[in-house]
């Protein structure tokens, strides 16, 4: 993600096609260490491309893919979680029982 970063702040700093120096560079401004293997490998995935027509492509693919609503998850996870804790509250209710079949109390 780092390199990815640096790259993507060489381009919106108007270098259209950013080199390994000026990745490491932005990269050791903040005291990060780059890998060099990592570098290589996002130029040459990105030779020739522009990144502005990479990220729309990558938003469409994104919008293509369904999507679960949180909302409707809520309400089914909320009612497996009941059961579960009714199970719980029997098996404490159990472990009371069970104190007062020893015969004796400790307040008294």
């Amino acid at each position: 993600m780092r390199v990815i970063s640096a790259y993507l702040l060489a381009v919106l700093g108007g270098n259209a096609s950013p080199s390994e120096a000026d990745i490491k560079k932005i990269l050791s401004s903040v005291g990060v260490e780059a890998e060099s293997d990592r570098i290589q490998k996002l130029l040459s995935e990105l030779e020739g491309k522009d990144i502005h027509a990479v990220i729309a492509e990558g938003k469409s693919k994104l919008a293509a893919m369904p999507a679960v609503s949180s909302v409707a998850a809520g309400p089914a996870a909320g009612a497996a979680a009941a059961p579960a804790a009714k199970k719980e509250e029997k098996k404490e209710e159990k472990k009371e029982e069970s104190d007062e079949d020893m015969g004796f109390s400790l307040f008294d």
